[in-house]
């Protein structure tokens, strides 16, 4: 079974074709999984993608950044072949999407526009994943088991029998029945080269830590010495986000059992900083591949795709998401489990609510965050889910049911597993 992994691509668009890209973009929304453009839903071991079109900005010095096209996939297996896979699938598709981009070949073909998109790939420093290994074509066959399952189990009649014999049962049925017979196997375990590249990544931090200890410590120490210093005339911007954007915002939310979410910032001025978030990131990172691999971020049960991409040479951070239910409960979710952790990162962008030594405060103004985060927010109306009528409750079940069709069972654990259906 592959592991998964982010692909994203960040090109500059010409301001002049930005009208071009607009209606290219509008054909993408109206179906972002069957299109003539770029469709996701053709692409292998697709879990989610989504394009967005972020329009010109000015950074804190005054300086401008041109309109940009971003394009972020999550995916089984390499990014590099799964961009591959994309140029095979999108063809001149690509052509329409990216040609309002800068430096796009005048004359494409399937080398250039390979060789095009490689070079606007961009390194992402923190990526969460709910469950390593579990493939998107994993997901939809489970689910189909569970559906098969309880469409037989409407027609059977189980009364005096214990869990044991009912579960006896099931198997039984499962294995009579050629297009589940799949199911009584395990799942696929994680490519073994990809368990020895983590194992080697698991290493590297505390190795590095133990052997630079001397002097990364109290660099640590004198960099949040300078943030705390910072954060006592830090500003926060105070309101609720621009009723327009909020208006545009929920008109694209809430049509699946999950959401996109993407927002961005620039980085407050200073080195400070700048350091902070280059530091920290790829902590994030290591975390989330080593600590945070049970479903669970930090606690937080219901985000199936996460990243963190710095952009415009460390000067903004975007962040995106793919979460279940509303954007409500996913912040509540946050601000309850992990607020520290969002303070690591988030309380170094501008307007943050005001943090303490990093950590303390920030998002514990629940509703200063809450507006932050919305003001923050860019309108993603290209995005795809290869499951959205699953939440990641119903595959991590979905997935339960599927193992317990195999091995012994107790009176009480075969109970459990029933409660499954």
């Amino acid at each position: 079974m592959p592991h998964q992994e982010a692909l994203t691509i960040i090109a500059p668009v010409a301001e002049e074709r930005e009208p071009e890209l607009a209606e290219v973009m509008r054909a993408l929304a109206a179906n972002p999984a069957q299109n003539d453009v770029l469709a996701f839903g053709a692409l292998p071991g697709c879990h989610f993608g989504r394009v967005l079109h972020l329009p010109a900005s000015t950074d804190l010095s005054g300086q401008k950044i041109g309109p940009q096209l971003m394009l972020l996939s999550d995916c089984d297996g390499s990014a590099e072949v799964h961009l591959r896979q994309l140029v095979a699938v999108a063809g001149d598709g690509l052509d329409r999407l990216f040609g309002s981009c800068v430096d796009y070949p005048r004359q494409p073909s399937p080398e250039n526009r390979l060789a095009f998109l490689q070079k606007r790939v961009q390194p992402v420093k923190a990526v969460y994943v709910h469950r390593q290994g579990r493939g998107v074509e994993q997901i939809r066959r489970e689910a189909e088991l569970r559906k098969a399952l309880v469409t037989w189990l409407a027609e059977q009649r189980f009364q005096g029998l214990s869990a044991i014999a009912i579960r006896a049962q099931i198997i039984a049925h499962v294995r009579a029945s050629g297009p589940l017979r799949w199911a009584l196997e395990p799942a696929e375990g994680i490519d073994a080269g990809y368990r020895l590249r983590n194992a080697l990544d698991a290493l590297a931090l505390p190795l590095g830590l133990a052997a630079l200890g001397p002097v990364v410590v109290p660099a640590a120490l004198l960099l949040l010495l300078l943030i705390r210093l910072q954060e006592q005339t830090d500003s926060m911007q105070s309101g609720r986000p621009a009723p327009e954007l909020v208006r545009t915002l929920t008109e694209l939310e809430d049509f699946a059992a999950h959401n996109g979410f993407t927002a961005g910032g620039y980085v407050k001025p200073g080195w400070v900083r700048r350091a902070a978030v280059s530091s920290l990131l790829p902590l994030i990172g290591w975390g989330s591949r080593h600590l945070f691999t049970r479903d669970s971020l930090a606690g937080v049960k219901s985000i199936h795709f996460a990243r963190w991409v710095p952009m415009d040479n460390g000067r903004r951070v975007v962040f995106c998401s793919n979460y279940d239910g509303s954007l409500e409960s996913y912040n509540n979710d946050f601000i309850d489990l992990v607020a520290w952790g969002l303070n690591l990162i988030f309380s170094n962008g501008l307007g943050y609510p005001s943090t303490r030594w990093l950590v303390f405060g920030g998002a514990r103004y629940e509703q200063e965050f809450k507006n932050f985060l919305r003001r923050h927010q860019f309108p993603t109306p290209v995005w795809y889910s290869a499951y959205p009528h699953l939440s990641a409750r119903n595959i991590e079940r979905n997935a339960g049911l599927r193992t317990g069709l195999q091995g012994h069972m107790t009176e009480q654990k075969a109970q459990a597993w029933l409660s499954l259906l």
